[in-house]
């Protein structure tokens, strides 16, 4: 597969993160041309500045990781990243309120899309996949679609599982191909990265993004 690493955003989210880790993943990945980098809101500044020059997307999250924060938290977070340089955004959708049977998820994250498309930022939704039933995926990613966002992420790592071969190939069955899907969660070989992006991942969320890279280099010399 050529240019694997243009699907890699190269994640520190653990919640030991220190500045010398944010350095660690921000170094690597100006070595290795990552499509993007993924780490807390209070270090994007920083990387903003690191990255200025670079042709790598700056991520971040909101809500993160539970996503049962008030959407008036949740607009004011996606604001002040994108402020502070964010390129994208991945929100952690109100798993309570859809589980709730709610309508709230979609008008939150309508409010979401409006502001990211406004400043020109892509939106990606987490909707933590292991915690959703065949018939609770279907109607997320439906939600996601109805919402206008760009993205539905599978999970935030701090599930019981993350990235699912099965689940990303019926996320593709059921989203609309201008809604791009990122696998993320647990994803720590090369392996693993070519299986996801086979099964439809347009995206590959994950902090072995080095390793992933020095196997294919390995593989592809």
């Amino acid at each position: 597969m050529k240019n694997l690493n243009r699907y890699i955003e190269h994640t520190a989210l653990h919640p030991g993160v220190d500045e010398q880790a944010i350095q660690t993943v921000l170094d690597q990945a100006k070595k290795y041309a990552f499509r993007g980098v993924c780490i807390p809101p209070f270090w994007v500044k920083k990387a903003k500045r690191e990255l200025s020059t670079f042709d790598i997307q700056l991520v971040t999250v909101v809500g993160f990781p539970l996503g049962y924060s008030m959407t008036q938290t949740k607009v004011f977070e996606t604001r002040q990243a994108i402020k502070d340089g964010a390129d994208e955004l991945d929100v952690v959708w109100s798993i309570t309120g859809f589980k709730s049977r709610m309508n709230w998820p979609k008008i939150e994250l309508a409010k979401l899309a409006n502001i990211c498309h406004e400043e020109e930022k892509l939106l990606k939704v987490i909707i933590e996949t292991a915690l959703l039933q065949e018939e609770e995926l279907l109607e997320a990613c439906h939600i996601c679609t109805d919402a206008g966002v760009d993205f539905v992420k599978t999970s935030t790592g701090f599930a019981d599982k993350g990235a699912q071969i099965a689940t990303i190939q019926r996320m593709r069955e059921i989203l609309p191909s201008q809604v791009g899907i990122k696998a993320s969660g647990g994803i720590k070989t090369l392996d693993q990265a070519e299986a996801m992006i086979a099964a439809g991942a347009d995206r590959i969320g994950t902090s072995s993004g080095h390793l992933i890279m020095e196997a294919w280099q390995d593989k592809n010399p």
